[in-house]
């Protein structure tokens, strides 16, 4: 991954809230696992949610065989962003209301894993990286299972980070104004567990499940 912005890359507005090093990149993304893919299919713009992980300098993404967005992202150029919310900034007016944010846009022909081992090994990976241990008590995949999916990759050498995380920014004036101004912060957390009702009686709940943390 190289700290050089490109066109593509370069913040055009708020240069001091980009960020270009890998440190930055790689903990957004690895906090973060939802991303949103866009890619173009006919002349027409799509954008799709799917998850992401990463491994070095490289972010993957899931999905049916059979999936569209997969199949027209393959061997082309694609966008993929992620985006955590950490707050809303309130301000004395409405136009200096903001939020803050940790934002990673990346770009770049993205390509398609075909060896079934290491499909299997990346898939592997990604179930890892969310829940650290859970692999060793699955049964192992099924060809067939590997087979219907596709895995594509997205080298991060053109990617670029934002951030604000900052209190509200007013005019000089308006800071002698009676109203209330300040940052609502905001955290995604996990919710109550809830086993499925056709667990076999006994069956313990593994610290990755009990310890589940996101971010």
């Amino acid at each position: 991954m190289t700290n050089t912005p490109t066109a593509r890359t370069r913040a055009k507005r708020f240069h001091d809230r980009a960020r270009y090093d890998a440190e930055t990149v790689h903990a957004i993304l690895d906090a973060q696992p939802n991303c949103t893919v866009a890619y173009v299919i006919d002349g027409t713009p799509y954008a799709t949610p799917t998850l992401q992980w990463r491994e070095g300098d490289t972010i993957y993404w899931h999905g049916s065989s059979a999936s569209r967005m997969l199949r027209k992202s393959a061997n082309h150029q694609v966008c993929v962003s992620v985006m955590l919310f950490d707050g809303m900034v309130m301000a004395r007016s409405a136009f200096n209301h903001s939020c803050n944010y940790r934002s990673v846009t990346a770009f770049g022909q993205a390509f398609i894993v075909t060896d079934p081992a290491e499909k299997r090994a990346r898939l592997d990976t990604f179930v890892e990286t969310l829940f650290p241990g859970r692999t060793k008590l699955l049964r192992p995949m099924l060809d067939q299972e590997i087979k219907a999916t596709t895995i594509l990759g997205l080298k991060l050498d053109e990617v670029s980070a934002k951030i604000r995380a900052d209190d509200p920014e007013d005019e000089a004036a308006d800071y002698a104004l009676p109203i209330w101004a300040g940052v609502i912060p905001f955290a995604l957390t996990a919710g109550e567990i809830r086993p499925d009702p056709r667990l076999i009686d006994g069956t313990p709940m593994p610290d990755h499940v009990a310890s589940y943390k996101i971010g």
